[in-house]
């Protein structure tokens, strides 16, 4: 047996590497914090303090929690490579639990102004914004190069658990505590994960700027030391921008595009939810809690069946927008909590699996050099829908009702689903095929065979999860 598989054997390695354990700790603390101040606000904001206008004030506060992400993209991503990643990850946490301290404490005093709750959500969202993307990026610097591809798997898994307990927890202690409540759970977590990290001890250090792409690729710093990589008198290929990038994918170009149009209206489920419990069903926060699980089970059902599901991309998705659709329509016309929350368990199967068919098409297709940039990209484009799509759902949702509302979804992936249909029953998904399993060609081979224009606009909705998302921050 090898040392490799020696190693692995030991157990999981949250359970043999202490330094990757506090930090795992940290993540649980931080996102289900995150997840639960932002669905426990929603429904503070809904049931008692938006007054005639809940639709536009929560969906108002969802923009304000996503904007981070998307607009500090730059900015992270140069703070990471250029300063230690306990210490941004210390100083992230350590930011978001005084600013949830002194929320608290101002909320333990007086009533809290709405327009206090909405700049703390900015401030935590800015700081979460900067811990996720470390946290990724340190893995290879917790565990050896053996574990990597588990502890990643790990991490993103716990990842979605951590979002679906905060979403559960949000409306439930709002209702107990009321707000002062959740905002002093927020903070207790955020510095306990703060602590965690300040005392732990990264047993490596990855070359800045690289992250775990190098390292999982064998370039680790010994490595370089020890061994000249083949062909370096040569000069290294100059990075090439997105748009040089997509020129030579177009059937990846259409389908980002078309990402964008598809989670328009699956993210607004996250403005419509609490709207549809307070105004339709007559609920409390109980309910919420309920229908967040169903689409959090949902999600990562889909997630873990995905990938055996029969097909091309294009057939699994359109199938699956259109089961989508049909799910947002139910409650539309039945109003019954069973119906909502069996139709969120489908609609979060259905996001999961779409989601995993797609990022492991694009892992096929996109040339290794360029994927760092492309999915950054991509990520930043899928979550920069999320504010649009919760301002437009919460402005109608002040004037039609959420079961209109859930309608307006369902028709709105309709378009959807029949184009990623049309696009398989043309034949012309040269891109996907050439991007299967076992295919044998390469994704620098699919770029320059593909016509211009094989593929028409085709949508699907992953990574929406990624905000259940990215309404962490997402949501999705």
């Amino acid at each position: 047996m090898s040392a490799a598989k020696a190693h692995r054997g030991r157990g999981p390695v949250v359970l043999r590497n202490p330094a990757f354990c506090a930090v795992w700790i940290a993540q649980v603390l931080t996102q289900g914090s995150a997840r639960m101040f932002q669905v426990g606000i929603v429904w503070w904001l809904v049931q008692y303090a938006a007054g005639s206008e809940p639709g536009l004030a929560s969906g108002a506060f969802l923009a304000v929690c996503t904007l981070p992400a998307v607009a500090l993209a730059p900015v992270v991503a140069a703070v990471i490579a250029r300063n230690p990643y306990r210490s941004v990850m210390a100083a992230a946490a350590a930011g978001a639990g005084l600013v949830a301290a002194c929320t608290a404490a101002w909320a333990f005093t007086t009533p809290l102004p709405t327009g206090v709750a909405y700049g703390a959500a900015l401030l935590l969202a800015g700081c979460q914004a900067l811990f996720d993307p470390c946290l990724t990026t340190s893995v290879p610097e917790l565990v050896d190069d053996a574990d990597i591809e588990a502890a990643t798997g790990f991490e993103l898994s716990t990842q979605s658990l951590a979002g679906l307990a905060g979403g559960l927890l949000g409306p439930l202690v709002v209702d107990a505590w009321g707000l002062p409540g959740i905002v002093a759970g927020c903070a207790g977590a955020y510095l306990l994960a703060a602590g965690l990290i300040g005392v732990t001890r990264f047993p490596g250090t990855a070359p800045r700027g690289t992250g775990a792409q190098q390292t999982r690729g064998g370039g680790t710093a010994a490595q370089s030391a020890e061994e000249p990589a083949t062909g370096s008198e040569q000069p290294a290929a100059p990075r090439r921008t997105l748009r040089q990038i997509l020129a030579e994918l177009p059937f990846i170009r259409r389908v980002l595009l078309s990402f964008a149009a598809a989670n328009v209206f699956t993210t607004a489920v996250f403005v419509v939810m609490p709207l549809y419990t307070a105004s339709v069903l007559r609920a409390d926060g109980s309910t919420v809690a309920l229908l967040e699980a169903a689409l959090g089970i949902g999600t990562l059902a889909g997630a873990f069946t995905g990938s055996r599901l029969p097909g091309r991309p294009t057939t699994v998705g359109a199938v699956c927008l259109g089961l989508m659709a049909v799910s947002f329509a139910l409650p539309g016309m039945l109003a019954d909590r069973t119906v909502y929350a069996a139709a969120m368990v489908v609609a979060g199967w259905c996001v999961g699996a779409v989601g995993v068919r797609f990022v492991a098409l694009f892992q096929r297709l996109v040339p290794p050099a360029d994927k760092p940039g492309f999915f950054a990209v991509m990520q930043s484009l899928l979550g920069a829908t999320f504010p649009l799509a919760s301002l437009l759902f919460g402005v109608l949702g002040d004037r039609i009702s959420p079961q209109t509302l859930c309608l307006v979804q369902a028709t709105g992936l309709v378009p959807v689903a029949l184009a990623l249909w049309w696009t398989g029953a043309r034949g012309n998904a040269a891109d996907e095929r050439t991007g299967s399993p076992g295919s044998g060609r390469t994704a620098i081979a699919a770029a320059h065979t593909t016509a211009p224009e094989t593929a028409p606009a085709t949508a699907t909705v992953a990574a929406t999860a990624t905000a259940t998302a990215t309404a962490e921050g997402g949501a999705r």
